[in-house]
């Protein structure tokens, strides 16, 4: 049962932002340091990616473990409450992901995933994300 009421809850989740996280802010500033430039919320991709580094063909999403149910996090925990509800809030998010890097991919892009959890260490993220040069001719990326 949730403690706070319906309108209360309605206004917390509307407080929640999809763009310009500080996860997302904190990757950008990563890649901005090491010599990357970068487009934001390309409308014209497929699935709107995060970050686009054209000159690399490559796109970055930046998941929150939570929501996109990094395996194996300890972040990505399940609610106890409503548990139908989240179970098909999360496989619609996976999939819909999956989605999004495969259109992604069939035209041609890199796909990184940046998972929040990985912003604990932001010097060895940087030097994972320093592999896009060297492996800008991959199809898919994903970071753990």
């Amino acid at each position: 049962m949730d403690r706070i009421s319906k309108e209360r809850r309605s206004w917390n989740m509307s407080r929640i932002r999809s763009k310009n996280t500080r996860p997302e802010v904190l990757v950008r500033s990563i890649l901005h340091r090491s010599g990357y430039r970068f487009r934001l919320h390309a409308r014209e991709l497929p699935g709107r990616p995060d970050i686009v580094l054209p000159k690399w063909k490559t796109v970055i999403f930046v998941h929150g473990c939570f929501w996109h149910r990094h395996r194996g996090c300890r972040f990505a925990y399940s609610p106890k409450s409503k548990k139908p509800f989240w179970r098909k809030k999360f496989t619609e998010n996976m999939k819909r992901d999956v989605r999004k890097a495969e259109a992604l991919t069939s035209t041609g892009w890199t796909v990184v995933t940046v998972w929040e959890c990985e912003l604990a260490s932001p010097e060895e993220l940087g030097e994972r994300l320093q592999l896009i040069r060297k492996q800008a001719s991959k199809s898919a990326l994903s970071f753990r």
